[in-house]
């Protein structure tokens, strides 16, 4: 039987919790406020302390602090009504075993104690202040909570997600809580910079290097010493500025052009939409390198899987474009919409509605034109369409023809009429999206083939 302390200015959820671990086997101990909740644990051990974030005095952080800040520290986990990005971060930096939404039920309890007394999380260091992103789902609570683990790690972390859904937000969050986040931060989009260049841009060079080389250029590895460096879309970087990276990352030591090899002292983050393992098969990217690189993977949702988060990212966004607010069937429409650009399209989008609309309330006519086939394209439209033709007595042939034609729609929308990215989005070969396509006429399907090779590789 274990002693588990509950720290909540709420009486009725702390009796409540109680009555919970007392069915469980366990004896609980109740305190009202955190100053209630340290003279507890002076007084008497604890084995686990269940703490709310908002309490009248001194709030959960600082308890939690606190706690973690004792000899022996039992393993807390904090409990609150109202998550936010910046304090599921700060619980998890600071040690908590996980931070979790009001109410918990028994079975989720029962395995949350499970895990606390089982554990013996790491002591932290003082955080930053304010919020980094904005993302309550489910999905982004995950990412949150992972980014408190890392934040004062050296680890190597490689961020994956869809163009747009947030990466270099992610890799700004690790840095700005880490114990790295007085150093400078910065981002080098290995996409947007000719291999040539690139190299000179990472690893600097010497006067006289090569030609133009007319003064010593640091480079970017050495510029974030004592931070932290993001190469984002590393996927894209070069086969031979690749394997120049794998020495750098194993010898800790940069060789600009021309120049001899100098100490390095920076955390390094890498970034990528694409799927490094086929372009490993493919022999685009190393395989070492992978390895390296990917010693913690980090995977941010696309936006059409955190539908909780779509609205009050919009309403940040118009918030910062000037203040106006959502009509609830303009917010019922960005809900529909699939977001193939993630949440870049969804900024982008707020702010042509906000300059575009005078009136103090957007409403849905504002987002016209989000015409992706929004109505039809979304799962809940393809659902309600097929049922209508089951009502009307379809025959099976001919809804199954209907319901692969709306799905390949309705992936090809989702891709930007990427049609690699369609078929592997559908679990289907390539040649065999082509020949659906021809089949029911979606597209120019007909000898197009070489034009959707290059437009994947453009993508």
């Amino acid at each position: 039987m274990a002693r588990i302390l509950i720290v909540d200015d709420d009486a009725g959820l702390r009796e409540s919790l109680a009555e919970t671990i007392r069915d469980l086997g366990h004896e609980p101990a109740l305190a009202e406020h955190g100053e209630a909740a340290l003279a507890v644990l002076t007084r008497q051990l604890c084995d686990a302390v269940l703490l709310d974030l908002r309490m009248p005095g001194m709030d959960g952080i600082e308890v939690l602090r606190r706690i973690r800040a004792r000899p022996t520290p039992p393993p807390v986990a904090v409990l609150t009504a109202v998550p936010t990005s910046a304090n599921t971060i700060e619980a998890m930096r600071l040690g908590a075993v996980d931070h979790l939404a009001k109410p918990i039920g028994r079975a989720d309890l029962a395995a949350l104690l499970e895990r606390m007394l089982a554990s013996a999380a790491p002591l932290p260091r003082q955080p930053p202040p304010g919020e980094t992103f904005i993302g309550a789902s489910a999905a982004m609570r995950e990412v949150q909570k992972t980014i408190g683990r890392l934040a004062d790690q050296e680890t190597t972390v490689l961020i994956t997600g869809e163009t747009g859904s947030g990466k270099e937000v992610v890799a700004r969050a690790i840095h700005r809580y880490g114990k790295r986040a007085e150093g400078p931060f910065l981002a080098i989009n290995c996409a947007a910079i000719p291999a040539d260049l690139l190299e000179s841009e990472l690893f600097g060079h010497v006067r006289g290097a090569f030609t133009g080389a007319h003064a010593d250029r640091e480079g970017a590895f050495r510029a974030a010493h004592g931070g932290t460096l993001l190469l984002d879309e590393i996927g894209d970087m070069a086969p031979l500025l690749q394997a120049k990276l794998l020495r750098v990352l194993e010898t800790r030591e940069v060789t600009p052009l021309g120049g001899r090899p100098v100490p390095i002292d920076v955390r390094i983050l890498a970034a990528t939409h694409r799927d490094l393992r086929a372009e490993i098969a493919r022999g685009r990217f190393r395989e070492d390198l992978y390895y390296r690189i990917g010693v913690v993977p980090l995977a941010v949702p696309p936006l059409r899987e955190r539908l909780a988060d779509i609205v009050p990212l919009a309403e940040h966004f118009l918030a910062l474009a000037g203040g106006q607010r959502l009509a609830a069937a303009a917010a019922a429409r960005l809900l529909a919409y699939p977001w193939p650009g993630n949440v870049r399209e969804l900024r982008n989008a707020m702010e042509r509605a906000a300059v575009l609309t005078s009136e103090p309330v957007i409403a849905a006519s504002a987002f016209d034109f989000l015409t992706m086939g929004q109505d039809e394209a979304t799962d809940d439209g393809i659902a309600s369409r097929l049922s209508a033709r089951i009502a009307a007595g379809s025959d099976l042939p001919g809804a199954i023809a209907w319901l692969e034609a709306a799905m390949i729609q309705n992936a090809l929308a989702a891709t930007r009429q990427n049609r690699v990215e369609a078929a592997r989005r559908l679990g289907i070969h390539r040649q065999l999206l082509y020949a659906k396509l021809r089949r029911y006429r979606l597209g120019e399907a007909s000898g197009d083939d070489g034009v959707s090779e290059k437009r994947t590789k453009a993508d």
